[in-house]
């Protein structure tokens, strides 16, 4: 074969080769691009916790138990299954609060899971720990638990370390509030807070220019000089959303004295049973175990969404001034 003949099969043979290359390089960044999308827009999460225990309960059977006491429990635990009762299933959510209420999005997913498959007379069992914090974040949040009663399931809210302000706000919803004795219940006010540095800033000679135009559009400043107007502005807006959250909490739990003890104030679970705040005093676990021991199925809902890096680096620093309760 004449040189040009050679050079022309490399040539074919090299743009077969990196037409090759390129098909599998498409084919791995496609690959890689459903798997990012899927990671971004998040998974559901779904386990069995009645199938867990049971297995748990047979792991510590068969080490504690002799052949006998086994074969009796096992006996039992059979006869239990095969009952022809139907019950209502349950369902169990954790909120984890921060002071954005975060896991908001999350329990809005969770809940249209819940709602698009479970029957009516079901119940809901949410988990909640938390302090409290921003008003739309949590006022989001408790919206979510009342879409679960509108669909005739039964809410049962439970309270192991501290619902507080917002927390409270979402856990009020409850057809059922248990609490552990030592959990902090309460906290039902609001409070906005922010440094000023006019003062630093004139020290040093810095002007600061803020042009609005709406006389409230900015009633307290980060850098510029506040007035009493402002302030009185300000308070206004508290008083106004403690008046909102004092009637939902009327209307969730008409037997409250609401005035005597939406002060701010928090207690232990314990004495807030006294004050009609929780229903009972019971752990999520103990609620949890009583309905396996009933034969129901129980199932925790978990929606998982993986975080970007810059919400790593930057959710922790929460804004500086924001209405919370």
């Amino acid at each position: 074969m004449g040189w040009w003949a050679l050079w022309g099969l490399f040539s074919l043979k090299l743009l077969s080769f990196l037409a090759l290359v390129t098909l599998f390089l498409l084919f791995i960044l496609g690959v890689l691009g459903k798997a990012k999308q899927r990671l971004r827009e998040g998974q559901l999460q779904i386990r069995n916790l009645s199938e867990e225990i049971a297995a748990q309960n047979q792991d510590l059977w068969d080490e504690v138990l002799d052949k006998k006491a086994r074969r009796l429990k096992k006996k039992a635990l059979k006869k239990k299954s095969k009952s022809p009762q139907s019950l209502p299933t349950l369902y169990v959510l954790n909120f984890e609060g921060d002071l954005q209420a975060s896991e908001a999005e999350n329990l809005a997913k969770e809940v249209t899971a819940i709602v698009e498959i479970a029957e009516p007379g079901d119940e809901v069992l949410v988990k909640i720990n938390s302090p409290g914090g921003v008003v739309q974040g949590y006022g989001y949040a408790a919206s979510q638990l009342l879409r679960l009663k509108e669909r005739n399931l039964k809410l049962t809210v439970a309270v192991d370390k501290v619902a507080a302000s917002g927390g409270y706000l979402m856990a009020v919803v409850a057809d059922q509030l248990l609490a552990a004795p030592f959990a902090i219940i309460g906290s039902i006010g609001v409070v906005a807070q922010l440094p000023n540095f006019n003062r630093l800033l004139k020290e040093k000679g810095v002007d600061f220019e803020q042009i609005t135009a709406g006389e409230y559009k900015r009633t307290l400043s980060l850098f510029g000089e506040n007035t009493e107007a402002g302030r009185e502005k300000m308070k206004a807006q508290l008083e106004s959303i403690h008046t909102q959250f004092k009637q939902f909490i009327r209307r969730q739990r008409p037997q409250v004295d609401v005035e005597a003890i939406a002060t701010g104030d928090h207690w232990l679970a314990e004495e807030a049973k006294n004050l009609y705040l929780v229903d009972e005093l019971k752990t999520s676990d103990a609620y949890i175990l009583e309905a396996f021991h009933t034969g129901r199925a129980i199932f925790q809902i978990k929606y998982e969404q993986k975080k970007s890096l810059s919400q790593r680096l930057f959710q922790p620093l929460q804004k500086l001034c924001q209405f919370s309760i």
